[in-house]
């Protein structure tokens, strides 16, 4: 059978995502209820990380030794991929030593090259491109307190950044309006848009893209990689921060997202964040449950 890797949320079908976030629902439940539950006894995940990480290396780590694995760090200096190993042969050899690799870095075409040579599951744990990983959980967030997320309106105001690109695709897959409000220069890549069809909508106005909308989602303006144009940013964003004004042009329940880490007052304002609209700690929790099925449907499937 072919390996299955998790590089953007178009690697499974909408159907199967589906799943993925039902069981994450469950697992999460059993572990609340004190059930002991370990699929993964004598399995290895290798985390190769070159990007700072709290919530993606925590919740992979913590996700393994609760289901009996091991979770093995790399940090950039600390392979021969830091020393100019073509990552073809970095592929090859650790496929024949763990189960499954998650990779977080800037390229984006470095974990798909990682992923073409690889004969085990390759999970995407950030890009510049995509981080589907939060998804899982922002999805299952939704779920757990509306219910399917299928028909409901969203707006992404901010960056058209990879977590932009990642909503781009859950609202294909997952079958829901998005509105995406972001100055003309930094809007999301062209061709994931035009993937998505009539599902997206794109506009330069944060109160027209919130208008009525049941979830209000935001980022930093100045990603990984990005501080030397803080200033730059902050200038070019402060007319769309996410503040109390602005959540109320959506539907008075509306809930309000934030991947994590925030930057107050920036892209969002404490009142907001810190408000009862706020799911951004469910979120973050959720990261572990999520990416405890996403590991269980792609390590324990058959060979």
């Amino acid at each position: 059978m072919t390996v299955r890797h998790f590089l953007t949320l178009l690697d499974l079908s909408g159907d199967e995502l589906r799943t993925l976030i039902r069981r994450g629902i469950e697992i999460k439940q059993a572990m609340k209820s004190g059930q002991a539950y370990q699929p993964l006894q004598s399995r290895t995940l290798a985390m190769i990380f070159d990007k700072s990480s709290t919530r993606t290396r925590i919740s992979f780590e913590v996700a393994m030794t609760q289901f009996g694995g091991n979770a093995i760090f790399l940090s950039p200096g600390s392979t021969q991929l830091g020393r100019g190993e073509p990552i073809e042969d970095t592929a090859r050899v650790m496929s024949s030593m763990v189960d499954g690799v998650v990779i977080r870095t800037s390229s984006h075409a470095m974990v798909e090259t990682f992923a073409a040579h690889s004969e085990i599951p390759v999970i995407n744990g950030l890009t510049d491109r995509f981080h589907p990983c939060q998804l899982l959980a922002d999805v299952q967030t939704v779920v757990e307190l509306r219910g399917d997320i299928k028909g409901s309106r969203v707006a992404w105001v901010g960056d058209g950044n990879n977590m932009c690109h990642s909503w781009i695709n859950a609202a294909r897959q997952f079958q829901f309006e998005l509105s995406i409000a972001t100055p003309h220069q930094y809007r999301p890549d062209a061709t994931v848009v035009d993937m998505a069809g009539d599902v997206v909508a794109l506009t330069d106005d944060p109160e027209v893209a919130v208008r009525d909308v049941d979830i209000v989602v935001t980022d930093t303006w100045a990603s990984m990689g990005q501080e030397s144009e803080k200033e730059r940013r902050t200038a070019d964003f402060s007319p769309f921060r996410v503040d109390r004004r602005l959540m109320q042009k959506a539907k008075r329940d509306a809930l309000f997202m934030h991947c994590l880490p925030a930057y107050r007052n920036h892209e969002v304002t404490a009142e907001v964040i810190d408000g009862p609209q706020s799911v951004v700690w469910a979120q973050a929790e959720n990261r572990l449950h999520a990416q405890k099925a996403l590991l269980e449907f792609l390590l324990l499937a058959p060979k």
